[in-house]
C-alpha cells in the first residue's frame, strides 16, 4: 500500500480529502495529517509518506516553504492543491519537483488521475533510490569506530575519563569545558589527547555516540523519533536531522522504514 499523507490547514477540506476517494482501490492508505508547514515536516520525517497532498497557503509555514525545507522531498511525490489560480505558485512548485498542482475545490477525478501519476513517479523515486543507496543499507551505516573501545583503555587516563563523561551525560548540554576544571587541564590539551587517542574530536565523538544511540531507539520502533532526539541530547530538531545525515547518510525516517520492513 502506498502511503498518503494530507497537509491542510482547513479541518474540513482536509477531512473531506479522506473520503473523495476510494483510497484502496488506488492501492492507497492516509497514513496521516497535519494542519500547517510545521507539523508537515514533522510527519513527513516520523511517517515516510509515498505521497504528499499539500495545500499551498497555511499558517506558520506555507506549502513551498516546506518542500523548500524538506530534505526528503525527491523520495515521495507531491500533489499541490491551491485555491488561487496563480501561476507563480506553480512556478515555484515545480523547483521541488511537484508532479501536480491542482485547484480548490479538488475535482475527484482528477485527484485520481492524478494519484495514479503520483504512484508511477513515486515507483521511479524508489527504484533510483535503492539503487543509489545499494552500495549502503541502514544495517551497515557504521557511526562510531567500534575499535576505539579496543585502544582507549591503553591511552591517557584524561581520555578514559572524557569518554565515561559522554557515557554518562550524552544525553544533557555537555561540552568539553565542562571537564576542563573537573580535569585540571586546558581544552587545548584535552582535545589533543582525545584527538590522539581516539582520531575523533570531543564534539565529533559526542555527536557519533549520540547518532549511535539514536539508531539503537530507532530499531526498536518504540518511540517517535521527535522524542528519540531529544533523550539523545539534541533540543533541535532540525539539527538533529542535519547530524544524523551527515554520520549515516540517510534520514531517520530511512532506518524507521528499514528496521519496520525487516520486522
Amino acid at each position: 500500500m502506498y502511503k498518503v499523507l494530507v497537509i491542510e490547514d482547513e479541518d474540513i477540506i482536509r477531512e473531506g480529502l479522506r473520503y473523495l476517494l476510494d483510497w484502496t482501490e488506488l492501492q492507497c492508505v492516509v497514513v496521516g495529517e497535519a494542519a500547517n508547514g510545521v507539523e508537515g515536516l514533522q510527519q513527513i520525517s516520523e511517517l515516510n509518506p509515498d505521497i504528499v497532498l499539500l495545500d499551498v497557503n497555511m499558517p506558520l509555514k506555507n506549502g513551498i516553504d516546506m518542500l523548500a525545507e524538506c530534505k526528503s522531498r525527491d523520495l515521495f511525490s507531491t500533489i499541490i492543491l491551491s485555491g488561487y489560480d496563480d501561476f507563480n505558485y506553480a512556478k515555484q512548485a515545480m523547483q521541488f519537483s511537484v508532479n501536480e498542482y491542482l485547484l480548490k475545490p479538488v475535482d475527484p477525478c482528477e485527484l485520481k488521475e492524478a494519484v495514479k501519476r503520483a504512484i508511477t513517479s513515486v515507483d521511479a523515486k524508489k527504484q533510483y533510490h535503492i539503487m543509489k543507496q545499494s552500495i549502503q543499507t541502514p544495517d551497515k551505516v557504521n557511526v562510531l569506530n567500534v575499535d576505539i573501545w579496543h585502544k582507549w583503555n591503553d591511552k591517557s587516563k584524561h581520555v578514559h575519563q572524557m569518554i565515561a563523561y559522554i557515557q554518562d551525560h550524552y544525553h544533557e548540554k555537555i561540552s568539553i569545558h565542562d571537564l576542563v576544571d573537573e580535569l585540571g587541564m586546558g581544552t587545548t590539551y584535552l582535545n589533543k589527547k582525545f584527538k590522539e587517542a581516539t582520531s575523533y574530536t570531543f564534539n565529533d565523538f559526542l555527536n557519533r555516540y549520540r547518532i549511535q544511540k539514536a539508531i539503537e531507539r530507532i530499531k526498536t520502533g518504540e518511540d517517535k523519533i521527535t522524542m528519540i532526539a531529544i533523550d539523545v541530547g539534541f533540543s533541535n530538531y532540525r539539527y538533529f536531522i542535519d547530524v544524523f545525515k551527515k554520520y549515516t547518510e540517510f534520514l531517520p525516517s530511512d532506518f524507521t522504514a528499514y528496521f519496520g520492513d525487516k520486522e
